[in-house]
């Protein structure tokens, strides 16, 4: 594999890293299989409490002198980060694919995300503008101004092992935050190689031990962070019922947090779509990284005149599907990430089949040869209703669902029907349409698209999503405020002390 380089000793892999040095944990053992061939990747002692408290002293102690920095210097740093993750995007994508599972292509796709977000942050560490307004009072200045907030914890997830890491800590080192990195423990080696990769950097640039910490275990490292005072902001990413714990746990301490969670994503298809875009979009939002995204269109609303036509365009198309390993690039889908998300796919059909789901293209999960892994399935195609319980929950596998409508309205109170609010899409060639699904009485999520999928978003737009998805914005546009503080400023230059709203107070 050409990921080895990457990695230190995959025998005991060290699971604490300060920027330029590793430290092994001596916590409980975290083995990574990868679910493309069932084989051992390596294994990670756990970081221990007492392990975490030393990271997140050392983290407070570089940003004292980080903060410092001038944003364009901090910018420079990430500018070299992106160098970095150039020379090693082929290995490193190799391994976002053994180890997460998803295709290479997409592997090589998510390292292209972590060099366009170093870009994007590089630009931006020019661009920290505050705001100028002027004072009801004479001879007064008042400003807005943004200072950096402080340790930033980053918990990810497995779907996206290194891309969300980077959205949020390329933006906070800019902003002159420091990091601390708790990865999924299904994917510790990705976040190994991205240290790995930007530890070289941080040496030579003689940058203090801190600045971009790593701390790999279960659960319990999660829990710390959440409730760690010293850690003003927690980016979080996962499913919701995480997401509500995360942000219970730091609201009782008045922290922040930035939630991206769980996604129930749809495409309305209108009788003014192309209908050969509208099934290459969905065909892929529903099988990409084998409907593992946050993004994965899950559910179809199909206008009823086009109902049959589209459910026997997307039955061929699935029936040209190729289900192999994700390093070979012939295939179209990999596995998925272990055996239990093997089990939640199979109960999600067996509870639609029991809700009255008739499948259009049936589910199984595959064996024999080259799915020794066990974490093969089949995607697979329902009719349902929109009113099913399980309709209205987020099954991480490639399941899609066909709903039909009669009206627009119909389709876009469909679409707004669930407790997600991630991201949405309209297929259609009728601005009007477009136009009022794009409007505040359309779609109530925080991505809506028109003929595109519900997947694949750039990094120069915020991503993220409403309701139960969380409301927080990561990546371009403006998110980077998320890893600030605000700070507003008033400079009297008069010879006297006027006081705001006229008030008169005379000694």
């Amino acid at each position: 594999m050409n990921f080895s380089s990457l990695i230190p000793d995959t025998r005991v892999a060290p699971a604490l890293c300060t920027g330029t040095k590793w430290i092994q944990g001596t916590g409980s053992s975290i083995v990574s299989f990868s679910p493309a061939d069932g084989n051992k990747i390596g294994e990670v002692k756990s970081a221990s409490r007492s392990e975490y408290d030393a990271v997140i002293k050392k983290a407070e102690q570089a940003f004292a002198t980080w903060r410092l920095k001038p944003a364009p210097q901090r910018g420079e740093i990430v500018r070299q980060m992106g160098e970095a993750f150039r020379q090693h995007k082929a290995a490193l994508g190799e391994l976002v694919s053994y180890e997460m599972g998803k295709s290479l292509q997409e592997g090589l796709g998510e390292v292209q995300e972590m060099i366009d977000i170093c870009d994007f942050a590089v630009g931006l560490s020019r661009q920290l503008y505050g705001l100028t307004m002027h004072s009801e009072r004479p001879g007064h200045r008042m400003y807005e101004q943004y200072h950096p907030l402080g340790v930033v914890g980053i918990i990810s997830a497995f779907n996206f092992p290194t891309a969300v890491w980077s959205w949020n800590a390329m933006i906070a080192l800019v902003c002159g935050d420091v990091c601390v990195w708790k990865p999924s423990e299904k994917t510790p080696f990705c976040a190994i190689a991205c240290h790995t990769i930007i530890a070289s950097v941080l040496a030579n640039n003689k940058i203090d031990e801190g600045v971009c910490n790593l701390v790999i275990g279960g659960r319990e490292v999660g829990e710390w962070l959440a409730a760690d005072t010293k850690v003003p902001l927690i980016s979080a990413t996962g499913s919701t019922a995480m997401g509500k714990k995360v942000a219970a746990v730091v609201g009782q301490r008045l922290g922040r947090t930035l939630l991206e969670l769980g996604g129930n994503n749809a495409i309305i298809i209108t009788p003014n779509a192309d209908l050969d875009i509208a099934i290459r979009g969905a065909v892929f939002g529903a099988v990409g990284t084998a409907g593992q995204r946050c993004t994965t269109t899950r559910r179809l609303i199909i206008h009823e005149s086009l109902y049959e036509t589209v459910k026997q365009k997307l039955k061929t198309a699935y029936g040209q599907l190729r289900i192999g390993n994700p390093l070979d690039q012939e295939n179209h889908v990999g596995p998925l990430i272990d055996t239990d998300a093997v089990k939640r796919y199979s109960d999600t059909i067996a509870s639609c089949r029991k809700e009255g789901g008739q499948f259009v293209v049936e589910g199984e999960v595959l064996t024999g040869k080259g799915f020794e892994s066990g974490c093969y399935v089949r995607p697979c195609i329902a009719e349902a209703k929109p009113q099913y319980q399980i309709v209205q929950e987020e099954t991480f596998a490639p399941i899609l669902y066909l709903l039909s409508y009669q009206t627009l309205d119909e389709a876009i109170a469909i679409q707004n029907g669930v407790p997600q609010g991630l991201s949405s899409s309209i297929m259609t060639l009728n601005m009007r349409e477009a136009e009022q699904f794009l409007s505040a009485q359309g779609s109530d999520c925080g991505i809506a698209n028109v003929n595109i999928g519900t997947s694949g978003a750039e990094i120069g737009g915020a991503f993220g999503g409403e309701k139960e998805t969380g409301g927080g914005r990561e990546s371009g546009s403006d998110s980077w405020k998320a890893y600030m503080r605000r700070q507003t400023n008033t400079i009297n230059f008069n010879q006297s002390l006027p006081l705001a709203q006229g008030i008169k107070f005379d000694i």
